[in-house]
């Protein structure tokens, strides 16, 4: 299973010519693509018009959910503060994401630069 962050779902929403949107097409081919419901909620805010609301809702009934529960709420907390302490400022929705990655033990699938500087300081979040 890979977690798939925002980035890479706009680009195979988008039409997925993209490498990201190459590579979330193929984790979707192969049962391997998830998500958590940090992701969840900056899709559907983003989500335009009905044809991507209508794929968004389609994939909820397929893609697997990874759950933000407390622990990975504490490990975001710890994220962030190891961020911080080493210069790195990151979104708290992205450190979210990376912590439910790390939490869950799972790969993360991006295309946002932001990620490669949070990634590093994850650990087991």
């Amino acid at each position: 299973m890979t977690l798939v962050d925002t980035s890479s779902w706009i680009e195979f929403l988008r039409g997925g010519e993209s490498a990201p949107g190459q590579r979330v097409k193929a984790l979707l081919s192969h049962g391997e693509a998830a998500w958590c419901d940090m992701t969840l909620v900056e899709l559907w805010n983003g989500a335009r018009g009905h044809a991507e609301r209508k794929v968004l809702g389609e994939l909820e009934e397929e893609i697997q959910l990874f759950p933000i529960n407390d622990q990975v709420w504490a490990g975001a907390r710890r994220l962030a503060g190891r961020c911080r302490e080493k210069g790195v400022t990151a979104t708290s929705p992205d450190i979210v994401i990376v912590a439910c990655a790390a939490h869950h033990e799972i790969p993360l699938e991006h295309c946002d630069r932001h990620f490669d500087q949070i990634l590093p300081h994850a650990g087991k979040a």
